[in-house]
């Protein structure tokens, strides 16, 4: 699958994550994305219009945010 537009922000790591959220979808208006607690249970499909934005509970960017 291929999917439109920038795919990965490891700049984002250390960030806050609703700050993360704001960058990533002006820099690709294709994906919509959420900020998820570090640890939570989520599905496993890949979708290309999805970023999911791993925070800690201080809300700062843990992993590198990607497509999927």
């Amino acid at each position: 699958m291929i999917c439109v537009g920038k795919s990965s922000w490891p700049e984002l790591v250390g960030v806050n994550g609703n700050k993360a959220v704001t960058i990533i979808e002006k820099e690709n208006p294709n994906v919509e994305a959420i900020t998820v607690l570090i640890g939570s249970a989520t599905t496993k499909d890949f979708r290309c219009d999805r970023v999911r934005v791993w925070v800690d509970e201080y809300g700062i960017v843990g992993e590198v945010p990607h497509i999927g």
